[in-house]
């Protein structure tokens, strides 16, 4: 796609977020009367009375109206905007009267074999480190290609799904990593896909003020899976036809932590034997939570691991991987130190400066 001018850029932007931000009031009088509202019935739920769960309705109609406007002619975009449509359908009727993992999983590859028959697949994959001598492809042929891109789609947007646990988290990590996915975009010329992405950046963005704590709706799986879906996807437009580095490498990187928090669950309900899909409070998020942080300072902490690993994506994807690697490394520091717990090591030095304390101020009292 040659380069459609500034304008468009914000354009795309302005609209879904606007639209969104318009429509979600809708959303919160509508939820209850169709039973889309979440009840508080155990203790991994961090709100005390029922919420309306109804918001990804306002980011799914913002996103898709802003692609219908200026992007629905390319085929690519047409063939997403269709798998997001199952995707958000089988997000609805979960959020209304529930439905199974496994329901879920098939309609989630539906849509992913719904867009790579609009012929948008991942063909190959880039030796990024091998392309300063040379391009070095592993090029994945017929069905080959097909599975690996329903894998790809189905892996991140249940990661996005399995994030949404804090008042604003899901939606403030889209907005991050779809920033970060489309600057990347732009720098290596691919613009339709950083159009694609400004969009569902919009629509995240539009949703985050009547989400963020304390929220007044949530956005349900209907808008989770949508934004985790759009995701994948969206990241594949463009570069899965030239550099794979942006397509693949680009997303996982700024995505970081709410895939190692995917596969953290994972081997943690693995090593005790429960349903892999089965819902705990031992997520990162949580986890920051029993540090003693309120809901906003966790999600804001969470904002900003993600936002370093956004930065080193772009760093990544311009060849600067010293630089990548220190970011990396920052984010990684930040996770271990919310991930493990220092009181278990640590509380006779605890008692023994409490008791120091305590005699010198009473030293200080004659």
């Amino acid at each position: 796609m040659d380069y459609p001018g500034g304008l468009m850029f914000w354009a795309v932007f302005l609209v879904s977020a606007l639209v969104t931000l318009g429509i979600t009031p809708f959303c919160i009088y509508i939820a209850p009367k169709i039973g889309a509202v979440d009840i508080p019935k155990d203790e991994r739920r961090m709100h005390e009375k029922p919420m309306p769960r109804f918001g990804g309705l306002a980011i799914f109609i913002g996103v898709n109206l802003s692609l219908g406007i200026f992007l629905s002619h390319e085929k690519e975009i047409l063939g997403i905007m269709v798998g997001s449509l199952v995707i958000f359908l089988i997000g609805v009727l979960d959020d209304i009267i529930g439905v199974s993992a496994k329901v879920k999983l098939l309609f989630q590859i539906l849509a992913a074999l719904i867009v790579c028959g609009f012929g948008l697949r991942i063909e190959f994959i880039t030796n990024h480190f091998a392309l300063r001598l040379g391009d070095d492809h592993l090029f994945l042929i017929g069905v080959i290609s097909w599975v690996v891109t329903v894998i790809w789609i189905v892996g991140i947007t249940n990661t996005m799904n399995l994030i949404d646990g804090l008042d604003g988290l899901a939606a403030g990590i889209s907005f991050i990593a779809s920033l970060a996915i489309a600057y990347t975009a732009y720098i290596h010329g691919y613009y339709l896909g950083t159009l694609g992405l400004l969009c569902l950046g919009g629509g995240a963005l539009g949703f985050l003020p009547y989400n963020f704590h304390p929220a007044r709706i949530f956005m349900g799986d209907s808008g989770s899976l949508f934004l985790g879906f759009m995701l994948s996807t969206m990241a594949m437009v463009e570069p899965a036809k030239g550099a794979t580095v942006v397509a693949i490498m680009v997303p996982v990187l700024v995505l970081g932590l709410p895939i190692f928090d995917t596969a953290f669950a994972i081997a943690r309900r693995v090593v005790k034997r429960r349903p892999i899909m089965e819902a705990d409070k031992g997520h990162i998020h949580h986890r920051i939570m029993a540090k003693g942080m309120g809901q906003q300072r966790t999600v804001l902490t969470i904002y900003g691991i993600s936002a370093i690993m956004g930065v080193a994506a772009v760093l990544f994807s311009r060849d600067l991987f010293k630089e990548t690697a220190v970011l990396f490394l920052i984010a990684a520091l930040f996770v271990y130190i919310f991930l493990t717990d220092a009181t278990i090591l640590l509380p006779k030095l605890k008692g023994k400066n409490l008791r120091r304390l305590e005699e010198k101020e009473g030293e200080d009292n004659k």
